[in-house]
């Protein structure tokens, strides 16, 4: 008798578990999709005014903390070492939020299956999203 009870109570407590956990994944799912909004707007702006030559409207969309980092210069030398004109599209994975910051990778990819990874990371200045950092990574 005591066996059944207990088992009912386990299967009860395992169940309220589960329910707990799959409402935590939803609510900060949720808080993610939203804190990442405005994201696919800006980097869509950053490549189309790169490849449209306009260099300066897409250094104007980082940081301040960025431009003190990384001058004009650096930032065309950065660029044109990327070699951005073999690439074709453009996937962005699922962004991560880390202290205030979000951080998303983008997958350039070449008609010839290249693929160039850029972890691009972003912080909401007066509502405004900026691109804080760029880093290039390994090719997978």
């Amino acid at each position: 008798m005591d066996w059944v009870i207990a088992r009912e109570i386990g299967t009860k407590a395992l169940a309220a578990g589960a329910g707990s956990l799959l409402l935590f994944w939803t609510v900060n799912a949720v808080k993610l999709v939203l804190s990442a909004r405005g994201i696919n707007p800006l980097i869509k702006q950053f490549f189309t005014q790169v490849a449209s030559g306009q260099v300066d409207g897409a250094y104007m969309l980082t940081t301040k903390n960025y431009r003190s980092h990384v001058n004009r210069q650096q930032f065309i030398r950065f660029l044109a070492g990327l070699q951005l004109n073999k690439y074709r599209n453009l996937k962005s994975g699922r962004p991560r939020l880390d202290e205030g910051q979000l951080i998303l990778t983008v997958k350039l990819k070449s008609e010839g299956k290249d693929e160039l990874p850029l972890d691009f990371t972003f912080v909401k200045i007066e509502e405004q999203w900026r691109v804080d950092r760029i880093t290039k990574l390994a090719a997978a």
